[in-house]
């Protein structure tokens, strides 16, 4: 009885716990172990979580202004698309479907698993198959909720980023009570040159990137945002300076309490702080962390979806995946899609490889598109945006991004060279069926019967209004 679309239900609270539930999920928890591997000392990798905050926010008022050029949803891939052109945009969705997002996905809730059942085995680790089981089940959770409800999605969202402040709070507040009484013998010799590797320093980076990954995730959902013009600016700039000092002030409790090799050798870090500095509470902050990557999970199914019903909009992906449930008003195909992908990554996968695995690519994309932005300007010169950042700004960020990636097949060229051979095996699709549409006939038939099941069967129809 009512028109089938989209509607605007995040606010500026809403996008502000999305960016900031987005952010602070496991990545703050297990990345310490990965950016100080790789960078050798305390001092270097301090440098590089700043370092890496700093390009968070390059990137992020890069994408600030990409969303006030460019009205439609879908993140990259529409800003790839508008600005570079449809190879390389379809080369990014092929990447993202098979390769970014699962792989993302399965870190998170990998994480979520581990820091759930870390509190009934201690002081033992808790047992593979039954990690992998749980965050199976926390997956298919936030997988059925995206499914059912946009405004519960975002709710439970806004909810969890207070739980994540707090989460960081209990770590903060007891590693700088310890700092002020005079604690600083994990800080001496803290920038030990011998130990710094040049060639590690790309993988360092991909670490504490992972961590801040999110800033993005406002310009997936543009179209559900009320005012974007003014939220989303404003949305990721607060979002990312809290998230810049929260995460320097959680690294140097860390490495208050716990020395070098204590962060080394300890499978959930802040795990491992809790027990050392504040054991009354070694049942309770496992728990928020685990919550913490319950949230993360339930933004990137909420804005991955978006990308997958945009590319079905613009014609590169199967026309189901741009239908809407009729009464739930949510793009029910487009989040269902990724659940056999994930479930097969976290059954199989190891969180260190799948973070290699999947960093290359991403971050090469999120460069070509902030390059868009450049390529963008030059063309429309005449286009007023509302929002506008210095050009060194994207050019700085999209150079740091291109280098760190080429740098990478350095640092760790089995995993990246698997992400890269990911991203080429793109190239002959697009060409035969998009480009070339050789094939498209079969698939074209193929594809209206299974559509046309599927619909009756999950009760979606297309969006009716366009919302851009």
């Amino acid at each position: 009885e009512e028109a089938i679309f989209l509607r605007k239900k995040i606010t500026l609270l809403r996008a502000f716990s999305l960016l900031i539930g987005s952010m602070v999920g496991s990545g703050i928890f297990i990345s310490p172990k990965g950016v100080l591997k790789n960078s050798g000392s305390v001092g270097f990798s301090l440098v590089v979580w700043f370092a890496c905050g700093l390009l968070s926010m390059f990137g992020a008022l890069s994408y600030a202004e990409l969303g006030t050029r460019i009205t439609k949803s879908g993140g990259h891939y529409i800003y790839i698309l508008e600005t570079l052109g449809p190879l390389p945009s379809f080369l990014f969705l092929w990447a993202e479907f098979f390769a970014i997002r699962p792989a993302n996905s399965a870190v998170v809730s990998l994480a979520f698993g581990r820091y759930l059942l870390e509190p009934f085995f201690a002081p033992c680790a808790a047992p593979v198959p039954a990690v992998k089981l749980v965050s199976l089940l926390g997956y298919y959770m936030v997988l059925t909720l995206n499914s059912w409800s946009v405004t519960w999605s975002a709710r439970l969202q806004t909810a969890l980023s207070v739980v994540k402040l707090l989460a960081l709070a209990l770590i903060i507040v007891p590693g700088m009570m310890l700092l002020a009484q005079g604690h600083t013998e994990n800080f001496q010799d803290a920038f030990d040159r011998q130990s710094l590797v040049l060639d590690k320093l790309p993988l360092a980076f991909y670490a504490g990137m992972f961590a801040y990954s999110g800033w993005f995730q406002a310009s997936f959902v543009r179209e559900e945002l009320v005012r974007p013009e003014r939220n989303i600016p404003l949305a990721v700039i607060i979002s990312v300076i809290t998230v810049i000092v929260g995460y320097m002030l959680t690294n140097v409790s860390y490495y208050t309490v716990l020395g070098t090799q204590d962060v080394l050798a300890s499978p959930a870090v802040a795990v491992s702080f809790v027990q050392r500095a504040f054991k009354s509470l070694i049942s309770v902050v496992p728990v928020l962390v685990a919550l913490s990557c319950f949230g993360t999970m339930n933004g990137g199914i909420f804005t991955f979806s978006r990308t997958l019903f945009v590319a079905s909009r613009e014609g590169q992906w199967p026309p189901l995946f741009s239908m809407i449930h009729i009464r739930r008003h949510t793009p029910l195909p487009a989040v269902m899609l990724m659940l056999p992908l994930v479930t097969a990554m976290v059954c199989v996968g190891d969180i260190y490889h799948l973070l290699n695995f999947f960093s290359f690519s991403r971050w090469l994309f999120i460069g070509l598109a902030t390059l868009g932005l450049i390529v963008h300007r030059h063309r429309h010169p005449e286009l007023h945006s509302p929002f506008r950042v210095p050009l060194f700004v994207p050019v700085s960020f999209t150079a740091i991004c291109l280098f760190t990636v080429a740098m990478s097949f350095y640092s760790d060229p089995v995993s990246i060279s698997i992400g890269c051979t990911m991203v080429l095996s793109g190239f002959p699709v697009y060409y035969l069926i998009i480009h070339r549409q050789i094939f498209l006939p079969f698939f074209s038939t193929l594809s209206d019967y299974l559509t046309h099941k599927l619909q009756l069967l999950l009760e979606v129809v297309q969006q009716e209004i366009k919302t851009y």
